[in-house]
């Protein structure tokens, strides 16, 4: 099934289902990623003409999960209000090697906390009951919300498929789709398996991320080689010790 994703609509989130309430655990390190609010309910979706293969469908959704992406502002605007910012920190901006400095902040950052827009693909399962598919180092960059700054790591994703797999380059998209916006790690973390539940509708979910935040790393604290730590577990891949075990010892283990 292929769904393009891109920005989502604003507002608080959607409302769990009775189903997703009932599978859809968080792991003890993520119980408040999802707000107080909760989560909206999916938006209805209208399918595109076909005909398509067998076992491939396409359909048009929304990732309702996440907060909307900010609105566009003009890139003059903002590299004229980053110029004062640097000013005012007390840079000389009639130096030509700063000149140019303030639009290219501003497109750095614009950039960096831009989603990137994907069409998610999905095919009728051929794995066997119970099977867990793991893709695992999957590289990220995302940004503090709170400082700024980057904090960059590796994501693991594991899924127990129900009816539906997801094409495997996507699940590495929609860690990008994710991380790609003013972020913290723990929230992160859920709404990475709250697309997987969304969209999915597998009979376990575990997200296991690791990333450096260079907020402690390069200012502060100083706390070099640090690296933070976060999971959120849902459906069997939580209430299954036997299957969380396994999950957990190939993420972690060597390649």
């Amino acid at each position: 099934m292929k769904r393009p994703v891109g920005p989502p609509p604003r507002g608080p989130g959607r409302q769990c289902t009775g189903t997703e309430a009932a599978r859809g655990n968080s792991s003890p390190l993520l119980r408040a990623t999802r707000g107080k609010d909760g989560f909206r309910p999916r938006i209805p979706v209208a399918p595109l003409a076909g005909p398509y293969p067998s076992g491939v469908h396409v359909s048009v959704s929304t990732m309702t999960s996440l907060p909307a992406a900010p609105a566009p502002a003009p890139l003059d605007e903002a590299a004229d209000l980053a110029a004062r910012l640097l000013a005012a920190l007390g840079f000389d901006l009639t130096s030509s090697e700063l000149a140019a400095t303030p639009g290219r902040m501003v497109r750095a950052l614009k950039e960096m906390t831009t989603p990137p827009t994907f069409t998610a693909t999905d095919f009728e399962t051929t794995a066997e009951p119970g099977q867990l598919v793991l893709v695992r180092d999957i590289r990220f960059v995302s940004m503090c919300e709170h400082h700024v700054l980057p904090f960059t790591g590796i994501a693991h994703i594991g899924y127990v498929p129900r009816k539906r797999i997801l094409g495997l380059s996507k699940v590495a998209r929609v860690v990008h789709h994710c991380a790609r916006r003013l972020q913290v790690q723990e929230r992160l973390t859920g709404q990475i398996a709250d697309w997987m539940v969304e969209h999915l509708d597998p009979a376990g979910v575990a997200v296991l991320l690791s990333a450096e935040h260079t907020c402690m790393t390069l200012r502060g604290v100083g706390a070099t080689g640090s690296r933070t730590t976060t999971s959120s577990l849902r459906g069997v891949l939580l209430d299954d010790p036997a299957a969380r075990a396994e999950f957990m010892s190939l993420a972690v283990s060597a390649p």
